[in-house]
């Protein structure tokens, strides 16, 4: 086929989640529950970051960072996605498309960055507490975070654009329920091979040296409980590693199953849009909830803000 000469498409046409006949609106319910849950958790983390100025601590700076990328990141296509639900018309235009595609890949890249520091952070609290001050200063975690957000943005910018500039003729279906790197592919025409290629290298790259130093510094914090004295203060510290390294698995696995392929385009969809679920919207919304749980800080800084507005509306 001659691909100099085709016309291309000037919308894409999502196909969208599995639709069970009869249970369109417990499934759009859903969606809109689990997104409008990831939206006030990811909030009030951001919110109480920023009234509370014992919360203004390196630890609660990364996390409010991951709360900012969780709500992006999920905004970039959960809105459309709930659109497409009430309408009937599932169509996204080329450029829409292509923009949903760069910001889910640097929200996504930035997250993992985000996670990694944030598990620095806490395995320099615990085994190194006496230096921890002087080497997580406010300076020095603005600049962490600051490489974090340009190095996802430059880490997919170059395939975003050669995606972009490939001729879309023979097809405009997408089968996923965003814009996402191998449905995308799947229809274009033309060699996409260095763009394949790049897209492993660089989520090889990414994810695995992201894992590599979240557990690395996750075995150090369980080797320094391991040596407390206090019962109570292990048990309570082993819980919290716990439920973070929970989330650090489903993120993580969830990832390996959908984007560690050589051949991406040529992957079975139906079962990468099941799995894709758990770290396009799951983790995001358990995020908030997971790092904070078993946070007095952060129950004491909700607990202020409550009593405040109790105040300030009394009751007639």
């Amino acid at each position: 086929m001659n691909l100099t000469n085709c016309t291309r498409v000037t919308e894409f046409i999502l196909v969208g989640l599995a639709n069970v006949w009869g249970m369109e609106n417990m499934i759009f319910a859903c969606v809109f529950l689990l997104y409008l849950l990831c939206l006030m958790g990811n909030s009030l983390i951001i919110v109480m970051v920023i009234l509370d100025h014992h919360l203004q601590k390196p630890m609660y700076f990364f996390l409010s960072n991951l709360s900012c990328i969780d709500i992006a990141h999920t905004t970039a296509f959960i809105p459309k996605l709930l659109v497409n639900y009430l309408s009937a018309n599932n169509s996204i235009c080329f450029y829409c498309c292509i923009t949903q595609l760069l910001f889910y890949f640097f929200f996504g890249i930035t997250e993992f960055f985000i996670i990694t520091l944030i598990s620095l952070d806490r395995f320099l609290a615990i085994c190194y507490p006496l230096r921890y001050a002087i080497i997580m200063t406010s300076g020095a975690c603005f600049k962490l975070a600051m490489a974090a957000w340009i190095g996802a943005f430059f880490s997919f910018l170059y395939q975003g654009v050669l995606i972009a500039n490939l001729p879309y003729c023979t097809s405009n279906i997408i089968n996923h329920y965003f814009c996402d790197s191998g449905p995308v592919l799947k229809i274009a025409g033309g060699d996409t091979r260095l763009i394949e290629a790049l897209s492993f290298v660089v989520t090889t790259v990414v994810v695995m040296s992201s894992l590599f130093f979240t557990l690395i510094s996750y075995l150090f914090i369980i080797s320094a409980i391991v040596r407390m004295s206090s019962t109570n203060r292990q048990q309570r510290a082993f819980s919290t590693c716990a439920s973070h390294l929970f989330v650090v698995c489903m993120l993580y696995s969830s990832v390996f199953f959908v984007y560690l392929r050589p051949n991406l385009k040529n992957s079975s969809f139906r079962a990468i849009k099941s799995v894709s679920w758990l770290h396009t919207l799951i983790a995001p919304m358990l995020n908030p909830f997971i790092y904070t749980i078993r946070n007095n800080e952060v129950k004491e800084a909700v607990r202020k803000v409550l009593r405040k507005k109790t105040l300030a509306f009394p009751k007639v």
